[in-house]
């Protein structure tokens, strides 16, 4: 039998795997309404299902930050201080 070869973190990996589990994520709020949505947290078992896909989601964002080196923290707020120059309170 012929040994599993596990698949390589590239970016192009990761991105893709992010973007599968941000789908599963979108999949559980899919066909509720905004008020339903609100309170999507008070059912246990639809809580669970939402942490875990939180979590996939952050595991892989976090892996592809590592591998592309990336500080998460500082990207986002560069991203908000651009966000503030192009976009002033009224």
């Amino acid at each position: 039998m012929p040994a599993q070869v596990a698949a390589v973190p590239t970016p192009k990996n990761l991105a893709s795997a992010l973007s599968v589990e941000a789908s599963e994520l979108v999949e559980i709020f899919q066909w509720l309404t905004p008020e339903e949505s609100s309170r999507v947290m008070a059912d246990p078992g639809t809580a669970h299902r939402v942490m875990d896909e939180v979590a996939d989601v952050l595991a892989y964002l976090l892996q592809l930050c590592h591998v592309l080196d990336i500080d998460p923290l500082a990207a986002l707020s560069a991203k908000v201080g651009r966000n503030e120059k192009r976009f002033p309170p009224a």
